[in-house]
């Protein structure tokens, strides 16, 4: 978490007046979504696909600690070895660990929201380690001191002119006259200057998006091939993943990525879809000497078998986020989490120290597009209304929040009081629009007719409509 001592309110209210971030935003409406239905439309075998993968993703989480010991046993055999972490510290530890066994001064990594889910980079930091992200987004991000905004795209809040802004700012042993008008110009000098950090690199780390059972094999899906330079050139190379990651065998692995990039990107598949597995071999004209898997749980485990199972389906592809209305108006900083979007909204608060984001399910319309869109179809607005159940009972929703409901159960219990209210509300409510059919303030709504006007009941309420109906057709 990382609210940067500010309510979620707060967060948003910033979020909504920000020019710059409005500006960014408008790329995920515009680019994820319109080029995810193109990739949808032109697979007609979208739904078998999808029906499938979730499939081998349910089949997994019942069988998840014999594909674990699988995949264990055949990643050893290949001269892995693999790192059991039960929490974030424990895996910081052992990372920390197996970089000063490799007398590791700098690290590159590769993109891995797990990595940001533990606060890797700030473990080593403070405990003399550089590591230095070669995503660019994630790079960008690394300047400014951010945590990702999306999954997939972690920069998306920033426009390009701020991008250029503190590449000029950071990289100051440049030519200051240099043009940065052009994305391709950004590119090629955040190209050039991680070139050497590649080369220069004690240690590689990289995510995995997948961990295939059967061969033993980490999979990572790039579009920069950063995770390949990562992995390849350093003489150690550390996978942190976690434990839904597995899936059995790669023609299952080959069933989800022919989802993922379409989901992502809109592309047919990523530019580099990378498959390691073990050191490098006598006969190898590159790769690392030493391979170390460090496999995460951190709550998930406790997942299991409950309500919200489900999410551990999750491949990270954004698609929920690109397509939910709050995320595209207030983006992902406003979580004030690492996950954000619907997805987050439900993985946040499932995770260990989630009681501080017991707002972010509250932050959905409940217009089900987030579920709608996933390709591993996960009911997160269930999801979502598990959490705001589990805060009603325990008595931790908000206060006007409960009151609210309160007061509505109070009167849905009493079927002759609640028609009188509603006849009543529904006159006094015309009567305020003035006929008009709308109202541009109500007292209490302020939250709604702030920014737009309140649609204003018109006519007799449903039950007195539906009663007149039953009344014709019993004269019929």
């Amino acid at each position: 978490m990382t609210g940067n001592g500010r309510s979620f309110d707060a967060r948003v209210g910033g979020a909504l007046v920000d020019p710059n971030l409005q500006q960014a935003l408008s790329n995920v409406r515009t680019n994820f979504v319109g080029r995810r239905a193109a990739a949808k439309s032109a697979l007609p075998e979208w739904g078998d696909l999808s029906n499938e993968a979730t499939a081998i993703k349910n089949h997994v989480l019942t069988h998840l600690d014999v594909y674990l010991e699988a995949y264990e046993a055949k990643a050893t055999a290949a001269g892995a070895t693999v790192h059991w972490a039960a929490t974030a510290a424990d895996a910081r530890d052992i990372i920390l660990r197996l970089c000063r066994e490799a007398g590791a001064k700098t690290v590159t990594k590769g993109k891995s929201m797990v990595a940001e889910e533990i606060h890797l980079n700030q473990h080593l930091e403070a405990n003399g380690i550089t590591p230095v992200e070669t995503d660019l987004g994630e790079y960008i991000i690394q300047l400014r001191g951010e945590i990702p905004s999306h999954i997939i795209a972690p920069a998306v809040h920033l426009t390009k002119a701020q991008v250029e802004a503190d590449f000029r700012k950071e990289h100051t042993h440049l030519d200051p006259a240099r043009s940065l008008q052009e994305p391709r110009e950004l590119v090629n000098e955040a190209r050039g200057i991680l070139r050497s950090k590649f080369l220069a690199a004690d240690a590689g780390i990289t995510g995995a998006n997948f961990l295939i059972a059967e061969t033993g094999t980490s999979v990572i899906v790039t579009n920069e091939g950063n995770g390949d330079l990562t992995q390849v050139l350093p003489p150690v190379h550390i996978v942190i993943t976690s434990i839904e990651k597995i899936v059995p065998t790669l023609e299952d692995v080959s069933t989800i990525l022919r989802l993922l990039a379409r989901s992502a990107t809109g592309q047919d598949v990523s530019t580099y879809t990378t498959f390691s597995t073990g050191p490098k071999r006598a006969a190898d004209p590159d790769g690392p000497g030493a391979y170390h898997v460090v496999i995460l749980d951190n709550g998930r485990s406790e997942m299991l078998g409950t309500e919200l199972q489900d999410v551990l389906r999750c491949i990270r592809c954004g698609a929920c986020m690109n397509h939910c209305p709050v995320y595209q108006a207030i983006g992902g900083h406003a979580y004030g989490a690492v996950y954000a979007g619907p997805i987050g909204s439900v993985l946040t608060p499932a995770l260990p120290g989630g009681a501080a984001a017991k707002d972010l399910p509250n932050a959905t319309p409940f217009c089900g597009r987030c579920e709608e869109v996933c390709p591993m179809q996960i009911p997160l607005p269930g999801m979502m209304r598990h959490f705001r159940q589990e805060q009603v009972r325990m008595a931790k929703a908000p206060t006007g929040q409960r009151i609210g409901l309160g007061l509505w159960a109070y009167l849905a219990q009493r079927p002759r009081l609640y028609r009188l209210f509603t006849r009543a509300s529904t006159r006094v409510l015309e009567m305020w629009s003035g006929g008009k059919g709308r109202t541009r303030w109500l007292p209490l709504a302020s939250g709604w007719t702030r920014h737009r006007d309140l649609p204003a009941p018109q006519g007799r309420t449903f039950h007195d409509l539906w009663a007149e109906r039953q009344k014709q057709r019993g004269k019929s």
